[in-house]
């Protein structure tokens, strides 16, 4: 009979081990979760997306996996958008800081923070593309609020902070329209950045159509989409609503 291995011995298994192997496990279990959940969420609506599909295209056989690793889907989801906050956020304040320097009355200069930044995230894979589809539908259900943990994966990317610049540089009207045309915008802009990054992606893959428009380089989409957003959120007030608080 063989005489069962001692700790550090050098054969069988080294107990020792044994937890930082969980933990490493675990941690590739989580990042497979939340690849998944990228995919699925951008495809089907973080509301919508089946937890059983993200389990089994992460190669998980447990069926409750997302609530084992996240405890639920808004903390998946929550890790989904976080895995871009330290790249939008280094970007995002860096021009942030720029536009506070400008007068205050420019508000070309406080929405670029909010549009290059993920215009240079979509064009770093497909996981970047997702990161505005993902975000879109959030703001168009005005969920972005809901769950604690949501509101502070975004928090960590300086997104709040650039729309309260944004929101302060815009032209006297009453709140509710102010909150209205925000709103708009937000939707607005991640749909023109999703749509080009995916435009972008079928001609790299050579699967665009015949009538497959030519689209701006980055710097002159950026300039656009600035362009046509400040109209949109100077754009005079209607007369109906100028009388309103």
């Amino acid at each position: 009979m063989t005489e069962p291995s001692q700790p550090g011995t050098g054969t069988g298994t080294d107990e020792a081990t044994r937890p930082q192997d969980a933990r490493e496990l675990g941690r590739t279990t989580r990042a497979k979760l939340v690849e998944a959940a990228t995919r699925a969420f951008a495809e089907h609506g973080a509301a919508n997306a089946s937890l059983l599909d993200i389990t089994r295209q992460a190669g998980q056989r447990n069926r409750g996996a997302v609530h084992y690793h996240f405890g639920s889907r808004e903390k998946l989801l929550a890790a989904v958008l976080d895995q871009h906050a330290e790249f939008l956020a280094e970007r995002e304040l860096r021009l942030l800081q720029v536009a506070r320097s400008r007068p205050d009355d420019d508000l070309a200069s406080a929405l670029e923070p909010s549009i290059r930044p993920m215009v240079e995230l979509a064009g770093t894979g497909w996981r970047g593309r997702c990161y505005p589809v993902i975000l879109a539908e959030l703001v168009a259900d005005e969920v972005v609020d809901d769950d604690p943990d949501v509101r502070a994966a975004l928090e960590r990317t300086g997104g709040y902070q650039v729309f309260e610049l944004i929101a302060s540089r815009m032209p006297a009207m009453p709140e509710a329209l102010l909150r209205e045309r925000l709103n708009v915008y937000s939707g607005f802009a991640l749909r023109a950045v999703s749509d080009r990054a995916r435009a972008l992606e079928r001609a790299e893959r050579g699967v665009a159509g015949p009538h497959h428009r030519q689209q701006l380089d980055e710097d002159d989409f950026v300039a656009n989409l600035v362009a046509m957003s400040v109209a949109m959120l100077t754009a005079p007030v209607p007369a109906a609503l100028s009388r309103q608080p």
